[in-house]
This record gives C-alpha cells, structure tokens and sequence, in this order.
C-alpha cells in the first residue's frame, strides 16, 4: 500500500512537472512572437517573470487594468488561449474629468469605451486566443462576481489614489476587483514605488508613484491578503527628487522630448522603479 501510494505521488508530480513545462513553453511561444519594439521593453517590464510570479496560466479568467492600448492584452490573448477569458477595465467615466487635460470629444469616448475596446481588442484575437469582455470600475456586472482567477493591476493604482477624496475611486476599485474574484483567487499589482521616507503628499499618486505600505494597506482594507513579494521589477536608479514625476522616465520622457541631453540621462536610468505584490482573496 506504501508502494502503491509513493508512485501515486510520483506520477502526480511528473505530471505536475510536465504541465509547469507546457505553460512555460507557450509563455516562452508568446514573448517570442511579439514585435521588436515590444520585446525591448522586456528588460524593464520582466513580463515573463510578472506573469509566472502572478500565477497565471492558461485557461483562466483574468482582468487587467487600464489595458489601453493592449501591450499586455496582446500577450495574454494567446497565453491565455481559448479556453480563457481576458476582462479589460477601464477607469470610471466620471473620474476623467478630473484630469483636466481631456477635451470634450476624449470624454464623450469614454461613455462608449467598453463597447469600444471590446471591438478593438477583438481585432487583436487571432484562431485558439482568449475571449473578450469589458467593464468599467463602478459598474462591475453582476454576473462577472466570483467568476474570475486573477486580477493583473499593472500601473493602475497611482491615479485612483489620487483621487481617492473626490469620489472614492480607489475604494470602489479594489471593491470590484475582489468581487470579481473567486475564493482563492490572487490580485497582482505593478505600481510605481515610491520610497517610504518622501512625505505622504509627495506619494499621493498624482506623480505617479505610491508607498508600498500604502498599497499592501488599501489591499488589505478591501479584504486582499497580502502574499508575496519581489524585486523583479525594483530599479535603484530612479531616485525621483521633489519635483520629479514618473513620467520623465521612458517610454515617456514627459520633460526631455525637446532636450536630447537630458533624454539621454533619463534613458540611462531606464523604466521606473515598481513593486511588485501578489494578494489573494480568501477561500
């Protein structure tokens, strides 16, 4: 009987093996296939790493935040392949005003945006990738509650924080995020870190970067356990001062576009300095 059980256990974890084998293969598959322009931003991004220290796999229901204009949509489409899901999810139509910097036809797209990047996002789908749906924070359906593996919140966090005070935006998104998940299911965040010591209104999220302690504490509030964390995606280089927003980093180069030297020293620091922190919904 002892016998019997041991090779039980042994071939479970040969399985166990093979199919970890299998989904590192076609992650590999994918990374391999996406444009050269996207694969150099793979040194900034660790999408491989991001990916398997999340957890995700083929076949699982995911929502990704803010998925624009689809860099990691496009990965997670034929990852996920045809027995998954990817829920895109965009910020509240009301919060955008907000901003300040939207004209009024930016805002009326908005009101249609589901519908909009359900159909663009369809266009990205190839035979055998994962299918599409949308919604936008505040007006989760119903039917999307307890139906979802994992929540992937990639830079998403910084400006529902700041402007958490004039209409609970942060609040309201982690609240559908763990409802959408179910029992078990892990939320992994991506966010521009800032250092503990800058004062809480340099971190409020309208430079783009928040606390680490601030994220694991609103997590928490929502009712995420806080499981792990990694350095995969920390850079010592960028030290922000005072007056530093994360978009003076590449991709953006938000204050160097007309100055090449200046370009070249914000290059030479690389993407922003990020956490990165897996949570999981309660069984």
């Amino acid at each position: 009987m002892k016998r019997l059980f041991l090779s039980m256990v042994f071939v479970s974890l040969c399985a166990s093996m093979a199919l970890a084998s299998d989904q590192n293969e076609a992650l590999d598959k994918v990374l391999a296939a996406q444009p050269a322009e996207v694969q150099a931003r793979y040194a900034y991004r660790h999408t491989k790493e991001t990916l398997e220290f999340f957890g995700i796999k083929p076949g699982m229901t995911v929502v990704e935040g803010l998925p624009g204009g689809g860099w990691y949509s496009k990965i997670l489409l034929p990852y996920l392949g045809a027995d998954g899901t990817l829920i895109g999810v965009d910020y509240a139509v009301d919060m955008y005003p907000k901003f300040g910097f939207f004209d009024q036809e930016a805002l009326d797209a908005k009101k249609t945006w589901v519908a909009d990047w359900t159909v663009k996002a369809n266009g990205w789908r190839t035979e055998g990738d994962a299918r599409i749906e949308a919604f936008q924070f505040g007006s989760m359906p119903d039917e999307m509650k307890g139906t979802v593996d994992a929540v992937f919140l990639v830079r998403a966090l910084h400006n529902l924080a700041r402007f958490e005070s004039d209409g609970d935006y942060l609040t309201t998104a982690l609240k559908d995020a763990f409802e959408t998940l179910k029992p078990g299911g892990v939320a992994g965040v991506v966010q521009h870190m800032a250092r503990e010591e800058k004062p809480d209104e340099w971190a409020d999220g309208s430079r783009g970067y928040l606390k680490q302690s601030f994220v694991i504490e609103s997590m928490e509030k929502a009712g995420f356990v806080f499981e792990a964390s990694s350095d995969i995606n920390n850079n010592p280089a960028d030290q922000p001062g005072n007056e530093d927003i994360v978009w003076r980093l590449p991709p953006t180069y938000f204050t160097s576009r007309d100055n090449p030297e200046l370009k070249a020293q914000m290059q030479a620091i690389g993407e922003s300095n990020r956490m990165t922190l897996r949570f999981r919904k309660p069984q």
